[in-house]
């Protein structure tokens, strides 16, 4: 009996409350047909609207894998390995959208002394895994951003310009035999499979920063500003 009344006690509060937001939601601009109204004559807040729903979803998207995200392979970081901000891109040696993103990443370290990249080999066309392991050699050997820079510069992947690009970046070969096939490497890259698809992604490149997830080949200004929104963020908290 007593755990029916407090469960009628309960109902009742709610409903009381339900009625109290209903009626203090008529004294807003948004009540019933003034919504379309004050919309079309605030048209600068939509914008802000499509932003704040983005950042929401991409919290969501990323609630219980921030820290894997943004944890690199050990020495698979651009930039500022120490730096408070923390761009994460999702590439593939042989997409073309990477490629052209390079650019945009060194400018980006250049301009921003406390950025860290961390880069999440994630393996997606043909004859592009060969590379990523390579680059995971090349980051267990503290040659990571050597070799990352070579192979996006000797072109699509293959057995010569992977070789070109190790060579050029002065990796141990003989070691690299053994560390590209270590299961540390294959747990990274399968790892890095699982969290693009928790994040939706659907190719590469793609970039986590913040609370902000995106995808594309979006260039180095709105890269720029999303950088500049999560360094903001960290200092309000």
């Amino acid at each position: 009996m007593n755990r029916f009344l407090s469960f009628v006690s309960i109902a009742l509060v709610a409903l009381i409350f339900g009625f109290l937001g209903a009626w203090a939601f008529t004294l807003t601009p948004l009540h019933g047909s003034a919504t379309r109204t004050w919309l079309v004559e605030n048209p600068d807040i939509l914008p802000e609207m499509a932003q704040a729903l983005q950042e929401r979803d991409s919290a969501r998207q990323l609630a219980g894998i921030r820290g894997e995200v943004e944890n690199p392979f050990p020495g698979a970081v651009l930039g500022n390995p120490n730096g408070t901000v923390t761009l994460v891109e999702f590439s593939d040696y042989g997409c073309t959208f990477c490629r052209h993103s390079v650019g945009d990443v060194k400018k980006l370290i250049a301009a921003n002394p406390d950025l860290r990249v961390v880069v999440r080999e994630w393996p997606i066309f043909d004859g592009s895994e060969a590379a990523a392991r390579m680059a995971l050699v090349a980051a267990k050997q503290g040659k990571f951003a050597a070799f990352h820079d070579a192979m996006f510069a000797s072109g699509p992947p293959s057995a010569a310009t992977i070789a070109a690009a190790a060579e050029k970046a002065g990796i141990d070969m003989r070691a690299a035999r053994e560390q590209g096939v270590a299961q540390d490497v294959t747990y990274e890259l399968q790892k890095n499979h699982q969290l693009a698809q928790q994040l939706r992604f659907e190719g590469t490149p793609a970039w986590v920063v913040g609370n902000q997830v995106i995808g594309g080949a979006v260039g180095e200004t709105n890269l720029a500003k999303a950088v500049e929104a999560a360094r903001q963020a960290i200092s309000d908290k």
